[in-house]
């Protein structure tokens, strides 16, 4: 442990609040493994983007007015007539997908390197539960505008719940707040999204980091630096977080806003994946749109609902495809972590789950046609088989040696 420091500011606050020790033990004493790659960069970035949808989201709710009413004027009021007013409405809605985007290359990059295995199994918990939270405050995020899409789509999703057997209707009216979605509605989503849904989401970012430095980071090889230490008790194979992760990471977000920046100045829609044109028209309940989408970050999930002909075995196998994420630390038993030393076997197995993963989020944002659906019904076969091969992979796939200490 570094000094404590004893000077200035810093040392007056030092003296009344441990900043020093929470510097050194969470960045400059802090050992990751040297050898961090292209995937090491999504978990700051997803950092960023939670600092960005805060403070877009604070301006936001400075004009907003949660009311059936209002809504979608006070909507339009902020793109049209708020100083940047369309500037924080394109960053936050962008913010929300680029939000999923680098948390789902985050979650894939665990998914390779093992990092959800002994003894991380816990940070693997709090981050998927992060992630449930964060799909609910998108859910309750996307009503607000009270567009056609938001409208609609909250109806169908709250109208799910209705499904659960002797509970559901009770459950689906409890949500609502009313019998249709309406002014009840959008106050308590309201109210979640903006208040108690990020408080949650901070103190599971924090809980996550701690899990994480308590157990150290995971590695390209998956090998634990804690077991090779130099006579002073320090990872040969690690180097300080600051000051060489915290520059590698300033690239990171550079090139990130780059690409963010492009998306909210020219193409804030993504040619409807970000927003859609129905978005754009005020929430009619006497109009239904002609196809009922989810945003993209739902609709894998969304298509393995509809694969299912019964309404409660559909809402089961959408909960039961995220609930087996939860149990991955314990499904799969191979004593090797990382991709680089698996069996091709179990390659081509996390190669099938991609690809049936991305399908599935394609065929959610299509109309549901017998053909469709049918491969809906396949890949969704593949997906839950992934998690059933694990079971059995490491009793048949030839894994290479794990090397003792890091490799490039």
């Amino acid at each position: 442990m570094g000094e404590k420091w004893d000077k200035g500011l810093l040392g007056w606050i030092d003296a009344r609040f441990p900043l020093s020790k929470m510097w050194y033990e969470h960045l400059a004493e802090y050992y990751a493994p040297k050898n961090f790659n292209f995937w090491y960069y999504f978990g700051s970035l997803a950092l960023l983007v939670l600092v960005i949808q805060i403070l877009t989201g604070v301006w936001l709710t400075m004009n907003y007015k949660p009311d059936a009413a209002m809504a979608f004027n006070s909507v339009e009021y902020i793109m049209r007539d708020v100083n940047w007013g369309w500037l924080i409405r394109y960053m936050h809605s962008t913010g929300a997908s680029m939000f999923f985007v680098v948390v789902y290359l985050h979650m894939f990059r665990g998914l390779i390197y093992g990092s959800f295995k002994k003894p991380r199994e816990l940070i693997w918990i709090f981050g998927m539960i992060i992630y449930v939270c964060l799909m609910a405050e998108a859910f309750m995020g996307y009503l607000l505008p009270w567009g056609q899409m938001s409208y609609w789509g909250a109806q169908v999703i709250i109208s799910l719940f209705g499904a659960i057997p002797w509970v559901g209707d009770d459950l689906a009216l409890w949500i609502r707040g009313d019998f249709v979605v309406a002014d009840a509605t959008l106050n308590r989503f309201f109210a979640f999204h903006v208040i108690a849904l990020p408080i949650v989401l901070l103190a599971l970012v924090v809980l996550h980091i701690l899990a994480l430095h308590e157990v150290g980071s995971n590695n390209p090889d998956g090998v634990d630096i804690k077991k090779n230490k130099d006579e002073n008790g320090i990872p040969v194979d690690g180097i300080p977080f600051h000051p060489y992760y915290t520059v590698k990471d300033i690239v990171g977000v550079v090139v990130f806003l780059i690409i963010f920046s492009v998306i909210v100045f020219f193409m804030p829609e993504m040619g409807g994946w970000f927003l859609e044109k129905d978005n754009f028209v005020p929430a009619d309940p006497l109009k239904t749109p002609e196809h009922i989408v989810p945003l993209w970050y739902f609709t894998p999930f969304y298509a393995i609902l509809r694969a299912v002909p019964d309404k409660f075995l559909g809402v089961v196998a959408m909960g039961g495809a995220i609930f087996v994420l939860f149990l991955l630390p314990w499904l799969d038993r191979s004593p090797v972590k990382s991709i680089r030393y698996r069996g091709t076997i179990y390659k081509v197995a996390i190669g099938v789950f991609v690809i049936s993963f991305i399908a599935l989020g394609w065929l959610g944002t299509q109309p549901a046609t017998p053909i469709l659906t049918n491969f809906a019904r396949l890949f969704s076969l593949l997906y839950f088989g992934f998690f059933a091969a694990l079971l059995v992979i490491p009793k048949f796939e030839k894994t290479k040696p794990v090397p003792d200490r890091v490799t490039t």
